[in-house]
């Protein structure tokens, strides 16, 4: 049994308001459950088997739940692509779920686009280090759309060069309404949780304009109806005002950018019950960036323009925001709390963006066992020695000192807490672990 104890300052991810904030708590820890969740009562019973953890100076969250990643992409350039596709790509995967479980405090991660049901079998099994995965595997556009890197010069039969089809995973670029009923029969067959779309153009994909269509009502309708009917729902990578309208009158869910959504969108996502997963620092990252042609950058300027707008006219029209990262520069794998700090740039309270990452987000994923510090969750906590909930730019500085998943710790912050490490990975895969 541990406990955290006596921990100045606890959010605990049920919501976006100060109810949430708790003083001077007590966290017991047991089998990878949180047990308890009780004032500080410096009284209670003592014995071999309770480890307390002295947290009179720490701030104590839910576990980060990135709501878009992708942990088999290292970039976009030609460069990076190519060491993905190269027989490498299996251990620069690796080395992303590690730097994001380690070093951006993230328990659970949507991938959506990329990583097949072999990466999420591995974490779960402990051979390999990383948040725990839900899977989109593929991420859907026509020919020339967004998923279509094969850039002006292609050949008949080429294989896109972001996410090629391979083992447990199908082609993401897809035409006409029935070969997409068949594509997401493939994704469920593979083990996706969801389905994701490109129902807008990209801001990095070589040849499409973010004002052009990518599908058509009738094709995003039938990608819709076949996941509904296996059980998904559907994300969908959206810029453009065309793109956000054509996601939300198909049954989409999640409407992901939102680069341009305006009132009457906003107005119209919410009526119809969706959810947004903004991705304000990727947009922010790149807008710093070098190294784009000038097409891409021309594209990359009118996001940010407009993107902050955007997610002020979300939050105002009461539609439920998600954090999500959407990593598709070097250096944002492990930064991932860097997406709370973007969003609260662009007018979102602290607390709103926290629970957007916590909470309400585990509810959004289905993955409701996590996500908030309660009594008879998963034990996926953060343990911080700054006050990250008010400022999240303080992991920047080193305030992270533990990040626990079901109970076990990988940052070796604490010697009385079990950890989790390289070497148990090893023992694993040879049979030889004791836990």
């Amino acid at each position: 049994m541990i406990v955290l104890s006596n921990i100045h300052k606890l959010y605990d991810g049920t919501s976006a308001t100060t109810r949430s904030i708790h003083e001077r708590v007590d966290v017991w820890i047991d089998e990878g459950t949180i047990k308890a969740v009780s004032p500080h009562n410096p009284a209670h019973p003592q014995g071999s088997d309770v480890h307390r953890i002295d947290c009179a100076s720490y701030t104590v969250t839910p576990g980060l739940i990135d709501c878009h990643g992708h942990v088999t992409l290292w970039g976009v350039g030609n460069t990076e692509l190519d060491r993905m596709n190269s027989p490498e790509a299996p251990f620069w995967a690796e080395r992303i779920l590690y730097r994001t479980l380690v070093h951006g405090g993230v328990t659970t991660l949507r991938d959506v686009g990329g990583a097949t049901s072999v990466l999420k079998r591995l974490v779960d099994q402990g051979m390999v280090l990383g948040p725990r995965l839900k899977l989109a595997i593929c991420m859907l556009s026509t020919t020339g759309g967004h998923a279509d890197f094969r850039g002006p010069d292609r050949c008949c039969g080429e294989l896109s060069r972001l996410w090629p089809a391979g083992p447990g995973r199908p082609s993401s670029i897809v035409d006409g309404p029935w070969e997409c009923r068949k594509r997401v029969r493939e994704i469920a067959a593979c083990g996706g949780d969801l389905v994701k779309i490109c129902a807008s153009p990209g801001v990095v994909s070589p040849t499409d304009h973010l004002e052009h269509r990518d599908f058509t009502l009738e094709e995003i309708e039938a990608i819709c109806d076949e996941a509904a009917g296996r059980g998904m729902y559907v994300a969908a990578h959206a810029h453009s005002r065309n793109g956000i309208k054509l996601a939300i009158q198909a049954g989409v869910k999640d409407i992901q950018h939102i680069s341009f959504m305006d009132e009457d969108l906003a107005e119209l996502a919410y009526a119809k019950g969706c959810v947004v997963t903004p991705t304000s620092w990727v947009g922010q990252k790149l807008a710093q960036s070098e190294g784009f042609n000038a097409f891409i950058r021309a594209k990359v300027q009118q996001v940010a323009e407009s993107h902050a707008h955007a997610v002020k006219t979300a939050q105002a029209s009461g539609l439920k925001l998600l954090a999500g990262t959407d990593p598709v520069l070097p250096d944002m794998h492990g930064r991932n709390y860097m997406e709370l700090v973007a969003l609260i740039a662009e007018g979102l309270p602290s607390l709103t963006a926290w629970y957007g990452a916590t909470g309400l987000a585990a509810e959004q994923l289905g993955q409701t066992d996590t996500g908030i510090l309660v009594e008879g969750k998963r034990a996926d906590i953060l343990v911080c020695r700054e006050d990250v909930v008010e400022d999240p730019l303080r992991f920047e500085n080193g305030a992270l000192v533990e990040v626990l998943k079901d109970g076990w710790g990988y940052r070796n912050g604490f010697p009385d807490m079990r950890q989790r490490t390289f070497t148990d990975c090893v023992d694993l895969a040879l049979g030889s672990s004791s836990s």
